[in-house]
């Protein structure tokens, strides 16, 4: 069996709708950097991008979105720093450890714009929203995973319970489809 990421290699653990939010740590042993976010997360995923952060040894990162005004840094925000500050994506990582806080996007104008994009797997409360698919799995093949594998990953991918996709899921891209479509006038806003 292939790892692919510590939180999903074991099967699914089901989050709770009731879940009030919790405190994601970066992986500094003295004067972490901490960031608070209020209510669960939505669209959670296994990602396998060349961008998101993923712990060591894992093939793919989980992540999520949750509303930018749901998301406080608590300390540490000094320890701070753009990964790359021409991505689409301004992921914010702790200078020290290298872990990914959070992911900004500033442009107005994206259709996740006012989303920031989060590892729960940094928190140490449980009930946080479970993966919900696995996006970009084809990705992994740009990091040196072997293209032979694929076929071996998308089937963990399924046995685990999730559905392997190469772009988001469906219900993702038809809203980036309707945010583009309202932009340029084909739909009313």
């Amino acid at each position: 069996m292939l790892k692919l990421h510590p939180s999903i290699d074991n099967g699914l653990r089901k989050g709770s709708a009731s879940f009030a939010g919790g405190t994601l740590s970066c992986k500094c042993a003295s004067n972490p950097v901490q960031v608070q976010i209020t209510g669960n997360v939505a669209h959670n995923h296994a990602c396998g991008c060349t961008k998101c952060w993923k712990p060591d040894g894992a093939v793919f990162s989980v992540v999520a979105v949750v509303s930018r005004d749901n998301l406080r840094v608590v300390s540490g925000a000094d320890k701070l720093q753009i990964v790359d500050p021409s991505a689409t994506i301004q992921r914010h990582a702790c200078r020290d450890c290298g872990v990914h806080m959070y992911g900004r996007i500033e442009n107005k104008n994206h259709p996740f714009y006012g989303l920031d994009f989060v590892h729960t797997e940094l928190s140490r409360e449980q009930g946080w929203q479970e993966p919900q698919f696995a996006a970009f799995v084809s990705s992994i093949i740009e990091s040196g995973f072997p293209p032979a594998k694929m076929g071996d990953v998308r089937a963990q991918i399924k046995s685990i319970g999730l559905e392997p996709y190469d772009c988001l899921s469906p219900p993702l891209m038809d809203a980036i489809a309707t945010h583009v479509a309202k932009a340029a006038g084909k739909l009313a806003a």
